[in-house]
């Protein structure tokens, strides 16, 4: 699927045959994502058109799943407005949503304390029990113990990383206990380019194609990979339902995470396909407050 050409005529040409009366709309194509090509339908509307083999099913969930969601969520999330049909002109779905108004976090870090509350209210908020038939999402959300060739992968990409504290806080969380209750429903992939920022503050929360239900310390690694220093203590007093074995395991999987955004970090500086070169300062600070 990612050899075809998604490009503004396929766009037009998709509004015009079923959504008509948003076919006149301006459209900007918006940088980033792997999984889906965004684009920017007027001033308050996005359209999200599949890249890969599993999107579609993705982007289904998400306008079945999102709009109750997003009734109880105390920040903006993009909420599906429609449901593109597969055509011959382009033989899967595809989606509109809303528009979330903001600059992402990646070029605007959350500076704001406040946040660290905000976002914990809007995890409390999203954190409920979904259901048990839901799909797992295996690489998001999959057991630390499973991870450890992963993680080790991932530090030696980077001699200059304080190894042996990483190891240690790998550690600490591997003989932690494992999460063991109902599954919670997940945003998944909480980084500096999936929530978006306004005079320093947190201001909404956006790609959830990675929605799924699993363990909550997947989206509470957010404490170290989203809020200024200092933050994650307050988030976690704010938030209440982490028991300290969950804090262990979401530390742990912040650091995963921040190594990966430094390797899509350096990646865009060399100017290497899929690299972000704003993603290296995040993960540099990300690092530093989850190694201190």
């Amino acid at each position: 699927m990612s050899d075809w050409a998604i490009d503004e005529r396929l766009l037009r040409d998709l509004l015009e045959q079923q959504h008509p009366d948003l076919a006149g709309l301006e459209i900007k194509a918006v940088d980033g994502g792997w999984t889906n090509q965004m684009w920017r339908l007027g001033p308050d509307l996005a359209v999200r058109i599949p890249r890969t083999e599993e999107a579609p099913e993705l982007l289904e969930r998400e306008h079945n799943r999102l709009p109750d969601l997003a009734s109880r969520l105390p920040l903006p999330i993009p909420v599906p407005t429609r449901l593109g049909q597969p055509s011959e002109r382009f033989p899967h779905s595809w989606l509109i949503t809303t528009w979330v108004h903001g600059t992402p976090a990646d070029i605007a870090p959350i500076a704001d304390a406040e946040s660290a509350t905000v976002l914990a209210e809007f995890l409390t908020a999203l954190h409920t029990e979904g259901p048990a038939d839901t799909p797992a999402n295996d690489g998001r959300g999959a057991a630390l113990h499973t991870m450890d060739k992963h993680f080790e992968q991932a530090l030696e990409r980077h001699p200059d990383v304080d190894a042996d504290r990483a190891r240690t806080v790998w550690r600490t969380a591997r003989e932690a206990p494992r999460h063991d209750r109902p599954g919670v429903w997940l945003h998944g992939d909480l980084h500096p380019a999936n929530v978006v920022v306004k005079d320093g503050a947190l201001a909404g929360v956006i790609d959830f194609g990675e929605l799924f239900v699993g363990d909550p310390a997947v989206d509470l690694a957010a404490a170290w990979i989203l809020l200024p220093d200092g933050a994650d203590e307050a988030f976690f007093n704010a938030y209440k339902a982490a028991d300290e074995a969950t804090v262990l395991r979401a530390r742990a999987l912040a650091l995963v995470k921040a190594l990966v955004l430094l390797d899509i970090g350096i990646a865009g500086e060399r100017g290497w396909a899929g690299g972000k070169p704003t993603w290296k300062p995040a993960g540099e600070a990300a690092l530093a407050r989850i190694l201190r």
